[in-house]
């Protein structure tokens, strides 16, 4: 239910073409109270830490530590059927006219090699809120107003609340299984990624949700990432409400070819690769892991793995491979980013699947016609 700053106008609380600047309050060294509506400061010399009061009139304060915040005062109270009542948070990157000190956002999300962050949270009863961390990207390198596309991951949820949209599936992401939404809240898209349980803290690759909204065709490679940000959307109460820590890189390793080059193919019949295949299964479902390592002497410049899922399978989702199923065959193909694999080297994708009857592994695997070992 987030329309924050960056969608007060489309929300009808600012006027069409109103702009709103947060105002840097300075670099908190130590403990700095905002009350200030759209106050801001800045912390670690990276991020930046906004009181972000823009749906109600009622008073909010924050404090600011040297590596967080937490909510001293929250007096909204926001309809469970509606929008939350603010979004306190931390953020890295570019937000509705504000950067954060440093930052190499936007960047193209093809040029992005990871983007390692963690975050750390205190939680509180008797409120209703949730606990989000919110990646945004745009077609453009856009530093002001809303974006196109936003992903919320809701690491816990307290009330009767829910994400934009409805659900649509689950997925596998950074170890752990999310439930996942899709909307719009009328000026953006949104995809809702929800634990079942409070998680109250989690170091992760945020390309991991990234690469799974892009394989919804959400968006594109040729997207940009614009900021993350990590905080509470509460609708009442949320007095004592923390980000311990909050941690955020994003890397870049060069420009990333969207179409891989032409695959080198080991000779047929020669082993050239090694398939491990990971599962965790349940009664009318499982979750694979596949590793692929390149056990020949030579470079592999993009991979197509083939086999054969046993009958009652069925794949829903998956992450870090472009994967079709027609009937029981597979085709699993890298991305833009995981197709060289030098001699030596692995890498891994994943899929969700549907299961009806009794469960057993591919017998086989091909990598670009070879057949591989099993590992």
């Amino acid at each position: 239910m987030k329309r924050p700053l960056r969608a007060l106008a489309a929300a009808g609380l600012l006027a069409a073409g109103a702009i709103v600047a947060v105002a840097l309050g300075g670099t908190a060294s130590a403990d700095t109270q905002i009350c200030d509506q759209y106050g801001s400061t800045t912390i670690g010399g990276k991020y930046v830490v906004q009181n972000n009061r823009w749906g109600t009139s009622a008073q909010q304060c924050i404090n600011v530590t040297s590596t967080g915040f937490s909510i001293t005062r929250q007096d909204g109270v926001g309809s469970t059927s509606g929008a939350p009542v603010s979004y306190p948070s931390i953020f890295v990157g570019c937000h509705y006219t504000t950067c954060s000190p440093g930052t190499n956002l936007p960047v193209q999300v093809k040029n992005i090699s990871s983007a390692p962050g963690s975050i750390s949270y205190n939680y509180v009863s008797g409120a209703i809120y949730d606990a989000a961390y919110d990646i945004w990207l745009d077609p453009s390198p856009k530093k002001d107003g809303v974006n196109q596309m936003e992903i919320m991951i809701w690491l816990n949820r307290q009330g009767p609340i829910q994400p934009i949209g409805s659900p649509v599936g689950n997925a596998s992401i950074a170890g752990r299984t999310w439930e996942v939404w899709r909307g719009s809240n009328g000026s953006n898209n949104v995809i809702s990624y929800v634990a079942p349980s409070a998680v109250a803290s989690m170091s992760f690759d945020a390309m991991a949700f990234i690469n799974d909204t892009k394989n919804r065709g959400a968006i594109t490679s040729d997207w940009y990432l614009t900021s993350i940000q990590a905080g509470f959307e509460p609708w009442q109460g949320g007095v004592g409400l923390a980000v311990n820590s909050f941690s955020q890189s994003v890397n870049t390793g060069g420009t990333t070819p969207t179409t891989p080059p032409p695959a080198t193919t080991p000779p047929p019949g020669n082993a050239a690769c090694s398939v491990k295949y990971t599962t965790n299964v349940w009664n009318n479902g499982f979750t694979a892991d596949v590793t692929v390592t390149n056990t020949g002497s030579s470079t592999v410049n993009g991979w197509t793995l083939n086999y054969n899922l046993p009958s009652g399978q069925t794949i829903t989702g998956s992450w870090n491979a472009t994967v079709t199923q027609s009937g029981s065959a597979v085709t699993a193909r890298n991305l833009s980013y995981n197709g060289a694999l030098a001699p030596g080297a692995s890498t891994s994708f994943g899929y969700q699947a549907t299961l009806n009857g009794a469960f057993s592994t591919p017998s086989s695997f091909t990598l670009n016609g070879a057949t591989c070992a099993r590992a």
